[in-house]
């Protein structure tokens, strides 16, 4: 096993590698392999000889010579960068540089990712939650004095904590008196951005608004159990169509507090 393992020839594993590599040592490019040559849209002969600062912005250029002198000792941890190629185009990569000796000669062999793809999906995935998020901080207008806010996506603690700063503030800009909070589209709430979500109602309260419960489902009604919160003041509706049709027969402040508490209450 050993004899077939030195036999061998790791310049050729390395040489068509898919992933682009380098090898450079001293501030001079030493060796590349054919998928860096594809990648930096150059010949290997354009390419070794030049100095590995050449491919970093100028702004970055401090931090990675500093960051090359420390993997001779040790790899460098993995870090995300915006590079040149030899055409002069930009592309996010990731990098991951280890030591490792040419001869006597200590060098360093750096990786390079391409992550062009995944800057893209997390950009339009980043765009999708921005517009979920600012759809679920809208007070959507139903009739007068009733608003509804539609929780959508994921709530993570930040978008909690900046619902609980702005939702009453636009209660009361719009003048809303019942707010129907449907959690019809909320996939993941925690404990913890449970007990955000429900300070809401709390703090709608003391400004004499009626919140309405819609779409809760049981996981998340458990959840708010387990915190000690209590659902005596808040009715709870399945759709809110229910809550409208709660609204438009107890139109009347006292006849929601009576039927609320007969009706809603856990």
């Amino acid at each position: 096993m050993s004899e077939n393992i030195s036999e061998i020839d790791y310049k050729q594993v390395i040489e068509y590698a898919l992933e682009p590599l380098i090898i450079h040592s001293q501030l001079k490019i030493l060796y590349i392999n054919r998928a860096a040559e594809i990648f930096f849209r150059a010949s290997r002969e354009d390419i070794i000889g030049a100095s590995p600062l050449d491919i970093f912005k100028e702004t970055s250029k401090s931090a990675i010579d500093k960051r090359i002198l420390s993997a001779y000792e040790q790899p460098a941890n993995i870090i995300e960068e915006t590079i040149y190629r030899m055409d002069s185009t930009t592309v996010d990569v990731e990098l991951y540089c280890h030591p490792v000796l040419m001869g006597n000669t200590k060098a360093i062999q750096t990786y390079v990712r391409d992550i062009t793809e995944r800057r893209l999906t997390e950009k339009r995935q980043k765009e999708i939650t921005m517009q979920i998020n600012e759809l679920s901080a809208t007070l959507v207008p139903l009739l007068e004095g009733i608003a509804v806010l539609p929780l959508l996506g994921s709530i993570d603690e930040e978008r909690a904590v900046q619902l609980l700063d702005s939702i009453p503030v636009k209660v009361k800009e719009q003048k809303v008196k019942y707010l129907i909070v449907d959690f019809s589209g909320i996939y993941n709430l925690d404990s913890m951005v449970t007990g955000y979500i429900f300070k809401i109602n709390n703090v709608l309260s003391l400004l004499g608004v009626l919140s309405i419960f819609s779409g809760l489902r049981p996981e998340l009604a458990l959840a708010a159990i387990n915190l000690n919160i209590n659902f005596k003041s808040t009715p709870t509706v399945s759709t809110v169509k229910d809550a409208l049709h709660l609204l438009g027969v107890t139109y009347n402040e006292t006849e929601i507090n009576q039927q609320k508490t007969n009706k809603f209450s856990i």
